[in-house]
């Protein structure tokens, strides 16, 4: 558990194995390149000494980071499909590109900056950093994503999404000639250091339905439906059974196959997402079609085919 300082300004924890500046960007939320500038700025330490950023940490040290206080979130306009919308909840559209919230060197450039822009309620159950939020999209990823405006709601449906009660679908354009048309994925999932693996033994446990929506030259378009929501689950699931999401740089499907499509990110769609309303109880059934930039791609490769 991270322990914090009244401050603010500095946190400690116990590590897990790694190198050291992947440990702390994955622990503290940061991207990478901000955990090297802590360490190169001498702001971390690992039981008490100073360490390069590339020290291999075994798992057991206590590390201690001091970070900035952080600094309001500002609106920022940008674009921001909004496919539903009531006096409790609504559902948005993700552009690809874009964190879900700040983070301590974060502040810009988030969902929530232009949530805010919106100038609609959000609820303040999920911290000053995370109006609203209740569930997350990678930051490559797009599509669908629940935002709570008040915090009876923002309570509600985070119980849904433990519940998995929330039917949430992604198209995924991945590698290779996938069989049987319909099978499911079970494979626990554990962190090391920022990545998430396969761990049979000590992981979570995480299933993923796959259905195949068509078949193409070397790749097939899936739909991928969570049973679980463990982090980057449908990304590390479809790559265990060796056909990774293409375009995916961090779980093997970067290469000429995905550059072909001119693919600059993983082909991966939060296309639909069902639930009934935590408060109407009406059925709530949203669904984001392809964005121009992935329904280009699987139109190379449907003429690959």
């Amino acid at each position: 558990m991270t322990e914090e300082a009244e401050a603010g300004e500095r946190t400690s924890f116990v590590a897990e194995p790694g190198r050291l500046d992947a440990v702390v960007a994955a622990r503290l939320d940061l991207p990478r390149s901000e955990a090297q500038r802590l360490v190169a700025g001498g702001r971390v330490s690992v039981d008490g000494k100073a360490r390069p950023k590339s020290h291999r940490l075994g798992g057991g040290e206590r590390v201690e980071v001091e970070v900035s206080a952080r600094s309001e979130v500002a609106p920022e306009p940008g674009p921001l499909p909004v496919l539903y919308q009531d006096d409790h909840l609504l559902v948005v559209s993700k552009p690809a590109g874009l964190v879900t919230h700040p983070t301590a060197s974060r502040r810009t450039g988030t969902l929530v900056n232009r949530l805010l822009a919106l100038s609609v309620p959000l609820a303040s159950a999920g911290g000053p950093d995370r109006p609203g939020i209740v569930h997350r999209l990678d930051a490559g990823t797009s599509g669908a994503i629940v935002v709570a405006k008040d915090d009876r709601t923002h309570a509600a449906l985070t119980d849904m999404f433990r519940r998995h009660a929330v039917d949430r679908r992604y198209l995924a354009l991945v590698r290779g000639a996938v069989e049987p048309d319909r099978f499911l994925v079970e494979a626990p999932l554990g962190r090391r250091a920022d990545r998430i693996l396969v761990r049979a033994v000590t992981g979570k446990e995480a299933a993923t339905e796959i259905a195949v929506r068509e078949r193409l030259e070397g790749s097939a378009l899936v739909e991928a439906r969570p049973r679980t929501g463990r982090t980057h689950q449908i990304r590390v699931h479809l790559a265990a059974i060796g056909h990774p999401v293409l375009g995916d740089r961090a779980y093997g499907g970067a290469g000429t196959d995905a550059s072909r499509l001119g693919l600059t990110r993983p082909f991966l769609h939060s296309w639909r997402i069902a639930f009934d309303h935590p408060i109407t109880r009406e059925r709530v059934e949203v669904e984001d079609p392809l964005p121009q930039d992935l329904e280009a791609a699987l139109g190379r490769a449907r003429a690959e085919t």
